[in-house]
């Protein structure tokens, strides 16, 4: 019995399904956000269902090939290092999800498929290849933060709207920060595999600068719903959980470039984490 509850727990731990709800829970907001009047169940849920699965496999891969610098990290929370499960069944479940992800996305329409190919071909590439290159992979990640309401969008309007734009737009430069900091917590590990963040570049302080001001643009142009887009227009929906949002982030941000020992990384991290949510919150209440 307690092994099967390891396994479980290990299976849940690789796969993040709390990221996958949360992804999900984009893609409701990009349909939403771009037409507040969707109404097709059919197609929310397998929007849904595609994020799930997609997030899920590409997670798995990634605990696959970071394995060896997870254990020198002392990545506990990974289950490969606990020992929970095997590298080869993380790699199995990598295979075995993405094409129950492609498949949900073909149910949608042709461009869901292709965007969510397109993303899924790129998040191989990254954990085979593009993580070493520092930078570029942060860009990468801090995409997929906002892929879910571009996808959202292209499920309920057929293309990518104006609102959905910018509310990726906050995502990506939210998951820019993210990126960097992480490369912070994760800058001995990351030396066995050559990666080329910008901690290891540019030294963690400069690295700390950078992802302060890429969470500061974010929080920049979170007002310009207020006063550019008609349905967010003086919306006190919107307002109050983003200016939650952007508290949190300037807050983060403050303390980073002070601060940015790997033990307060992982304490930023989850309040960055926290402040996504919020800002989730209020794109969502703004929409109706």
């Amino acid at each position: 019995m307690r092994t099967s509850r390891r396994y479980l727990r290990g299976v849940l731990d690789l796969l993040r399904i709390e990221h996958g709800l949360m992804y999900g829970f984009g893609v409701v907001i990009g349909i939403y956000v771009s037409d507040p009047f969707f109404s097709d169940l059919r197609k929310i849920l397998l929007g849904y269902l595609t994020a799930v699965f997609l997030q899920a496999s590409t997670f798995a891969m990634n605990d696959y090939f970071d394995y060896e610098v997870d254990l020198a990290n002392s990545r506990t929370d990974r289950p490969l290092v606990r020992g929970d499960i095997s590298r080869k069944t993380a790699m199995i479940f990598a295979i075995a999800l993405m094409p129950l992800g492609f498949a949900a996305a073909h149910l949608i329409s042709p461009p869901a498929f292709v965007f969510a190919v397109v993303v899924s071909a790129f998040a191989c590439l990254y954990n085979i290849r593009l993580k070493e290159l520092g930078f570029a992979g942060n860009l990468y990640i801090a995409f997929t933060m906002a892929a879910p309401f571009l996808f959202g969008s292209i499920i309920s309007s057929g293309w990518i709207t104006e609102r959905s734009l910018l509310l990726a737009s906050m995502a990506f430069l939210t998951g820019v920060g993210r990126e960097i900091m992480k490369g912070i917590e994760d800058v001995e590990g990351d030396a066995l595999r050559n990666v080329k963040s910008l901690a290891r570049t540019m030294g963690e302080k400069r690295a700390a600068v950078i992802a302060a001001v890429f969470y500061l643009l974010a929080v920049s142009i979170s007002p310009i719903p207020l006063v550019y887009l008609p349905e967010f227009m003086f919306d006190l929906k919107y307002a109050f959980p983003v200016a939650m949002t952007d508290i949190l982030l300037i807050h983060v941000s403050l303390r980073m470039v002070r601060d940015y020992r790997k033990e307060s990384i992982r304490v930023y991290r989850k309040t960055t984490l926290i402040a996504m949510v919020f800002g989730l919150i209020g794109f969502f209440a703004g929409a109706f």
